[in-house]
């Protein structure tokens, strides 16, 4: 590696683009104020190309890929068959909303649904439209008003998305005015059990709030429609739920009539090492949503799916945009998913998976590694402060100096507003490319610490710059 990093023509580029963009009157100031303190320069990288399991920045440095286009390349980037169905899709089709190809992954779809229960299909555009989208399809279905979700939860970044979620409380500033008709439960984390409770005794709290509690101070239970379940809470840290907690909320959702809608944008087609995230436990949905992986990375595709009863005749559920189920964004997953059944690419998901769990296993004896988590390939690591931080230094310091370390040795994850650095690597990766990308990361868990990685004593990241 070069001694300065970004290189030259990558701090260019973030010098002349980002000012155009969110924060950006404050960027460059930020960056002579990190210097003139003694900081490293800011660690972000600008794309100039990228091919299966790597990326490489404007000045030809290579980097193993760990963000994966957030998790929407599940076969690497730009896989050619991929490119080429949707380059063929594009010239036989151009942009039209009826086409065949609509219907050949309706088929597909239904074929690789939960015990193949979900036979419906509705197309979106995105994750984020998925999710609403389920939601209107519940409320309307049970013509009930309320909808239960969970803490720490990500259902997108509009304005129904922010309210759905449960991120916290700058997500949702200003739009707490709207949130009237959902219902944020708590959701049992592994880490910061309340009152010293043991986990076991918190998720038997979750699940008795979820069922009585809502119904007793907030809403009669009659009146809720769906759960919205995350089977791995992906954008609030990579949380694994335990088998004890999904499963108590199936049965509560089957004891009040409740649909339960599991939300599988991140962990669904393959990440966990199943194709949904919801079979680890045995449980069938009513509702799934799913978007990201679908398409391989390269046309924008999402949906849901659901029960025949639920979306087999509807009167006032309506969803969908202009350029929902395009030909290009079908043909994208058609390949998607017969690259997946050709090549065993969920079955190599799930070795991967325990290679990454196996390799990381012991990483919390390092005093800054909080927890780490796997589920196939969706994977975190939690932190806490280094002795070499700045007491006053914001709680996320440690994850972004060991993201901003192993991105300069060669290695690109995401750490963006939480305390964890996530790992989405492709699902048909490389072994030797994971076990080398894993490497890395703990090399740099090392680095910081021990304080090597650490110039000024503050945080490795200008204020006001993203860090992902």
């Amino acid at each position: 590696m070069e001694e300065h990093f970004p290189g030259q023509k990558t701090l260019a580029a973030l010098q002349r683009g980002i000012p155009y963009f969110k924060n950006g009157l404050r960027f460059n100031e930020a960056v002579k104020e990190s210097a003139s303190r003694g900081f490293r320069s800011v660690r972000q990288i600008v794309i100039d190309r990228a091919e299966g399991d790597y990326v490489w920045d404007l000045d030809g440095r290579r980097y193993i890929d760990f963000q994966n286009g957030w998790a929407t390349n599940p076969l690497g980037n730009c896989h050619p068959e991929i490119l080429e169905a949707v380059e063929r899709a594009n010239r036989q089709y151009g942009f039209h909303y009826d086409h065949p190809l609509r219907y050949d992954l309706a088929e597909r779809l239904a074929r690789i649904m939960p015990n193949e229960a979900l036979p419906r299909t509705n197309y979106e555009v995105s994750g984020t439209e998925a999710a609403e989208a389920a939601v209107h399809l519940a409320l309307t279905h049970t013509k009930r008003r309320y909808v239960v979700t969970f803490g720490a939860s990500y259902h997108g970044n509009s304005i129904a998305g922010k309210l759905l979620s449960g991120l916290g409380d700058d997500s949702t500033r200003y739009l707490e005015a709207w949130s009237g008709g959902v219902i944020r439960a708590p959701y049992p984390f592994s880490e910061d059990v309340p009152a010293g409770l043991s986990q076991d005794q918190y998720i038997d709290f979750c699940l008795w709030h979820l069922e009585h509690e809502i119904s007793a101070t907030m809403v009669s239970r009659e009146e809720i429609a769906a759960v919205l379940l995350e089977p791995g809470l992906a954008e609030g840290g990579n949380w694994i739920p335990t088998r004890k907690f999904v499963r108590g909320v199936r049965e509560i959702c089957d004891r009040n009539q409740w649909l339960l809608i599991s939300d599988e944008v991140l962990t669904g087609l393959g990440r966990t090492g199943k194709m949904w995230g919801i079979q680890h436990y045995d449980v069938t949905p009513d509702i799934l949503v799913y978007g990201k992986n679908l398409s391989g990375g390269i046309a924008p595709l999402a949906g849901i799916s659901a029960r025949d009863d639920i979306l087999g005749d509807v009167e006032l559920f309506s969803s969908g945009s202009t350029f929902a189920g395009s030909p290009a964004g079908c043909a994208a997953a058609i390949k998607t998913l017969e690259i997946f059944e050709r090549d065993g690419v969920i079955n190599h998901a799930a070795s991967l998976g325990e290679i990454a769990q196996e390799i990381m296993a012991d990483w919390e004896k390092y005093s800054i590694v909080r927890q780490v988590r796997n589920s196939g390939l969706l994977m975190g690591v939690s932190f806490n402060k280094s002795a070499f931080t700045d007491p006053d230094a914001e709680h996320w310091w440690s994850s972004r100096a060991v993201r901003g370390e192993m991105l300069q040795r060669g290695v690109w994850a995401i750490s963006d507003h939480e305390d964890t650095i996530r790992l989405y690597p492709a699902l048909n990766m490389n072994e030797e490319t994971l076990r080398e990308g894993l490497e890395i990361m703990e090399t740099a868990i090392k680095e910081v610490e021990n304080g090597a990685a650490i110039e000024g004593n503050g945080t490795a990241f200008p204020t006001g710059v993203a860090g992902f």
